[in-house]
C-alpha cells in the first residue's frame, strides 16, 4: 500500500472512530464497529494504531476533537495580550462555546463521557489537559490576587462543557433556551458580566 493510501486509510479510521463514539457511545466502541464504519479490514487498526487504544489516542490528537489555542484566542496574540484579564477570560470561553457547538461529534462524545467514562476517555482528557497547559504557558491570566484562577476556569469550563453537550438533545436548561443563538447570546453576555465581576 502506498504512503498516500496508508494515510488516507488512517484518516478514514480516525474519522470512523469519532462517528461510532458519537452514535453508539464508548460501550459499543470496538475494532469491528470502527472497521465496519470505515469500510476496511479491522487488521488495519492493529497495523496502523496497534489496536483500539492507539486509534482513540490518534483521534484525540488528530481528529479535530477539541478547539486549538489559536481558535480560542481568535485574534493576533499582541491584541489579545493587551486586553484586561476579564476580557481575555471571557473571550476564551465564548470561543470555546462556539468551537464546541461547531463540533457535534465532540458534543456527543462529551455527553457519553459524562455517563460512561472509562479508560478510553483518558486520551481525550489528555488532549484537553495538554491544550490547557499550552494555553496557560503561552498566555496565563493576571487577575486579583484573591481569585483562584485555576478553580474559576474549571468552574466555567465545566458549565460550558455541560451546557453545550446538553444542547444536542435538550432545548432548555433552567428555563433558558439553549437551542437558539439568542439563548447562547444571553449566556455569553452573562459570562462577560461574571468575568468582569470576578477578575476586574
Amino acid at each position: 500500500m502506498s504512503k498516500r493510501n496508508k494515510e488516507a486509510t488512517k484518516a478514514k479510521l480516525i474519522e470512523a472512530s469519532g462517528k461510532v463514539m458519537a452514535r453508539d457511545g464508548f460501550a459499543k466502541l470496538g475494532v469491528n464497529a470502527v472497521a465496519r464504519e470505515a469500510g476496511v479490514d479491522k487488521v488495519l487498526i492493529y497495523r496502523y494504531f496497534e489496536g483500539l487504544d492507539g486509534l482513540i489516542k490518534a483521534y484525540a490528537e488528530e481528529g479535530d476533537f477539541w478547539p486549538t489555542v489559536e481558535e480560542l484566542v481568535n485574534e493576533p496574540e499582541a491584541i489579545y495580550r493587551a486586553r484586561p484579564a476579564a476580557e481575555q477570560m471571557s473571550r476564551v470561553f465564548k470561543n470555546l462555546i462556539r468551537g464546541l457547538v461547531r463540533r457535534p461529534v465532540t458534543l456527543e462524545i462529551l455527553a457519553w463521557e459524562m455517563a460512561e467514562g472509562n479508560e478510553l476517555t483518558h486520551h481525550l482528557d489528555e488532549v484537553r489537559e495538554s491544550l490547557g497547559r499550552e494555553f496557560t504557558r503561552r498566555f496565563g491570566h493576571a487577575g486579583p490576587s484573591e481569585v483562584d484562577l485555576m478553580a474559576f476556569s474549571a468552574l466555567v469550563a465545566a458549565a460550558v462543557n455541560y451546557l453545550t453537550a446538553r444542547s444536542r438533545h435538550n432545548t432548555s436548561f433552567n428555563g433558558l433556551d439553549i437551542s437558539t443563538s439568542e439563548g447562547w447570546a444571553r449566556l455569553e453576555s452573562a459570562l462577560d458580566t461574571v468575568c468582569q465581576k470576578v477578575l476586574s
